[in-house]
């Protein structure tokens, strides 16, 4: 896999590819210094997908000029066929907005410019933690209703439980389950993410099996592949 350190607030680069392990699909995930997608799309490596992590890239729904930027690479995405995977958590080192109104931003004027291609929510919307995170409740809430209700822009929205899991209380686990469940489990993608000591596969998939799911649950999501 490979995976581009994407710096949205920078000049326009030539993006420097940098080896890396991921999960998910077995498609090469992708950030990317310059707001075209067009030179990873002409790369055999790359052409697959893209990957963006708004918190790492300090990217804010709040600001105008990251949104349209953030339309050029979803416009460009689409045109060339590329999943996009998008960790939609703000920096909560830097305290950025994070809630209700950012989730809508994402549906209202980033989703409708992907209509053929799957778009990947990480982490149900979080930091992949495990912890309780209100404000990625409040983001899963809005993406989550918008789906539940049949709206148009989330046909090709997907989510991923990847760390959801790890070590949460039994209300946070009733939570998780609930949001699934809303989402409907024909959307959700199971991940196990980095395979560092505690979170190795088989640890991972036995702490996301802690989850009051049912045994019919858990065969579903488990076979679950993003089209």
């Amino acid at each position: 896999m490979i995976r581009l350190l994407w710096m949205i607030l920078s000049a326009p680069m030539v993006a420097q590819p940098v080896p890396t392990v991921d999960h998910h699909r077995s498609i090469p995930s992708v950030s990317t210094r310059s707001p075209s997608s067009s030179v990873c799309a002409q790369d055999p490596r790359l052409r697959r997908g893209i990957k963006l992590h708004f918190a790492n890239s300090d990217v804010q729904l709040d600001s105008p000029l990251h949104v349209e930027r953030l339309k050029r690479i979803f416009r460009g995405a689409n045109q060339h066929h590329m999943a996009i995977v998008i960790h939609l958590r703000a920096s909560i080192s830097k305290e950025r907005p994070y809630g209700a109104p950012q989730a809508r931003v994402f549906l209202q004027e980033l989703l409708p410019l992907t209509p053929d291609v799957v778009v990947q929510v990480a982490h149900l919307a979080g930091s992949g933690s495990g912890v309780d995170d209100p404000a990625a409740d409040e983001v899963m809430g809005v993406l989550a209703e918008a789906v539940e209700k049949h709206d148009p822009r989330t046909r090709q929205l997907w989510f991923d439980v990847t760390a959801v899991a790890k070590d949460v209380s039994p209300a946070r686990a009733l939570r998780i389950v609930t949001t699934l469940r809303q989402v409907g489990l024909d959307r959700i993608l199971y991940g196990s993410d980095g395979a560092i000591r505690g979170n190795r596969t088989a640890e991972a998939w036995a702490a996301f099996r802690r989850l009051p799911l049912t045994e019919a649950e858990f065969i579903q999501i488990a076979g679950n592949v993003a089209p």
